[in-house]
């Protein structure tokens, strides 16, 4: 972990070498005052010197200008460098997230991702700063500040021996406790920050049904949990200061109570004394920063451990390793013998023998797969229909088509080559799928459109919103195709919403076009004028229009039927209405006024 954590430092390394260098200069300067100050003492006022006062008093002033100095130069590298290495982890996380496929999210969670590059980078940023600047000043000042006074006098440095075994018992004690503590922490804060995320997501739906009441208890569930846990990780560290300070009034006793003895038998002088004084707060204070250290580290650990995870993963889908198609001839598509469970893992086949094999999916329970036994063959060109009730499969089917998920078994063919053979980049860009949650992004609407194509003339967008029937009310806009879009487009319509992702789809020229219930929001007249001009304006193109609605796909060349997971029917509208019954039943469900076919017959 430890080593994938310092790949991360890159071009911040000369900064995170340069500030333990200043650090241990600082310290050096630093532990010889003291001692500087005890001659000022012993030299200078018993003596009654006035030219060794001055002479070791500049002596001081020049050593503390040079402590002060490197501090700086220290202060600002760590600063450079934790910085920068936060930076790099983030901008590692981030690269690595956008190769996941759905099953990768899904395995993290947002949530959970979000938390990881927030609050666990940050953690680790405090804990890389401590490590370059604290874990290398605290020792230091421990060594050097112990080296002293065995030299200034052995016997009495042995009363910080004694310290020192009390207080390293403490921590060991404290840090083997806090440590399972904080990994249940951050397991917190990925529920915490998913009820936050959660509950702003659907803030309309919250209103709208009153329930803000209930969100606030959930959230204050979450939040009592994460508090428990807190309140007994800080308990533990407050035991910390109180053994600290007795040991420190301890010491300063035992000093006092000895040193007097020394004195008395010359063994020790009052300047000496005054320096063992400073060296043993020294020594103590430094304790205290390595115990807040060790806890820093704990905490950063498991927050280290939960980033590695991130970058450790290997996306489920990725290129082929070699000879990766990047033609895609046409838009035909072809499923053979394709089984897909969202928990389950892939059959690992080779890509050509899918189909002389067969399914497999009998090895498993029908119940784990969310579509089975499909087998479907699509010309390019043709406008295909699915339809059928919630959670039989419709948008499952589509996914697969795109390789946004790999098939469990079986094949998915796209201009007849299996997508698994297919550069990502280049299959994603001949496939075109408005999804069912139509997002866009703050910006103009030009600026969304171009999402689709980011060199797209301002011409070629106004003609896919045109195609989309979307012009209709960008030109209603005061500022039209500069309109600004709110946050998840908060400030357009469910239907302008839907038909500006449909523009944006367009845009990329696609050889196959997905549309995932993706006019439901729009009136009938509307769904009509953009099934229109489909059929009409970019024939060549390969639909796939899902839809609840029969009035959507009864146009379509051949109709998908799906139950289940499974195909029921695949046929024209007209056939469908003479030999398949729940074709029939939806058709008659729908004409009766209800429009709901999703109700036990």
């Amino acid at each position: 972990m430890i080593k994938e954590l310092l790949q991360q430092v890159g071009t911040f390394r000369t900064a995170s070498i340069l500030t333990p260098i200043f650090t241990a200069c600082e310290v050096v300067m630093g532990v010889l005052i003291p001692y500087v100050t005890s001659w000022i003492i012993d030299r200078g006022i018993i003596a009654g010197d006035l030219h060794n006062v001055y002479l070791y008093g500049g002596l001081m002033l020049v050593m503390a200008f040079f402590s002060l100095s490197f501090g700086i130069l220290a202060g600002r590298n760590s600063a450079y460098a934790s910085s920068g290495f936060a930076f790099n982890v983030r901008d590692a996380m981030y690269k690595n997230i956008q190769t996941f496929s759905f099953a990768d999210i899904d395995k993290f969670s947002t949530a959970g991702l979000i938390t990881r590059m927030t609050t666990d980078v940050n953690n680790l940023q405090q804990a890389y700063q401590q490590i370059l600047r604290i874990s290398v000043r605290a020792p230091l000042n421990l060594i050097f500040s112990v080296l002293m006074c065995v030299f200034i006098n052995f016997h009495m440095s042995l009363i910080f021996l004694v310290a020192l075994v009390i207080l390293g018992t403490v921590l060991y004690l404290i840090i083997s406790r806090t440590v399972k503590l904080f990994s249940q922490v951050f397991m917190k804060y990925d529920d915490l920050n998913n009820s936050v995320q959660e509950n702003i997501a659907a803030v309309r739906v919250v209103k709208a049904f009153v329930r803000e009441d209930f969100e606030n208890k959930k959230f204050q569930k979450a939040t009592d949990a994460l508090y428990r846990l807190f309140v007994k990780t800080e308990s533990l560290q407050a035991i910390n200061h109180p053994v600290m300070m007795l040991v420190v009034y301890g010491c300063m006793i035992a000093l006092s109570w000895f040193g007097a003895h020394f004195i008395v038998v010359g063994d020790l002088t009052t300047g000496q004394l005054t320096s063992l004084f400073t060296y043993v707060m020294t020594i103590l204070s430094s304790l205290m920063m390595l115990s807040m250290i060790f806890v820093m580290l704990t905490m950063s650990a498991a927050s280290g451990k939960r980033i590695v995870e991130v970058l450790r993963e290997d996306a489920d889908i990725k290129n082929p390793e070699q000879d990766a198609v990047k033609v895609v001839k046409d838009g035909s598509i072809d499923f053979v013998d394709v089984s897909f469970g969202y928990n389950l893992k892939p059959e690992i086949r080779p890509v050509g023998l899918m189909s002389m094999m067969g399914s497999s999916s009998t090895e498993r329970q029908s119940s784990d797969y969310a579509i089975q036994d499909i087998n479907l063959h699509i010309h390019a060109g043709e406008t295909i229909g699915v339809i059928g009730g919630t959670g039989c499969g419709k948008t499952t089917l589509a996914t697969l088509i795109s390789r946004l998920y790999d098939v469990t078994s079986g094949s998915v063919s796209v201009g007849g080559v299996d997508v698994r053979r297919y550069d990502i980049e280049t299959l994603r860009q001949s496939v075109a799928m408005v999804l069912q949650n139509n997002i866009l992004f703050s910006g103009t609407i030009l600026d969304n459109l171009r999402w689709g194509n980011e060199h797209a003339t301002v011409e070629e967008c106004m003609e896919a919103c045109r195609l989309a029937c979307a012009d209709e009310f960008i030109e209603q806009m005061p500022d039209r195709y500069l309109t600004h879009i709110e946050q998840n487009g908060s400030n357009v319509s469910g239907g302008q919403k839907q038909r500006l992702c449909i523009a944006r789809a367009l845009l990329k020229k696609p050889k196959i076009l997905i549309l995932d219930d993706s006019t439901s929001a729009c009136d009938t007249a509307t769904d009509a004028k953009i099934r229109k001009a489909f059929r009409e304006d970019i024939p060549n193109t390969t639909k796939l229009i899902i839809a609840q609605r029969i009035q959507s796909v009864q146009d379509a060349d051949r109709i998908i039927v799906m139950q289940s997971g499974r195909i029921s029917g695949f046929d024209t509208h007209n056939n469908l209405l003479r030999n398949n019954e729940i074709y029939q039943d939806i058709y008659h469900t729908q004409m009766k006024g209800n429009g709901d076919f999703d109700e036990p017959q």
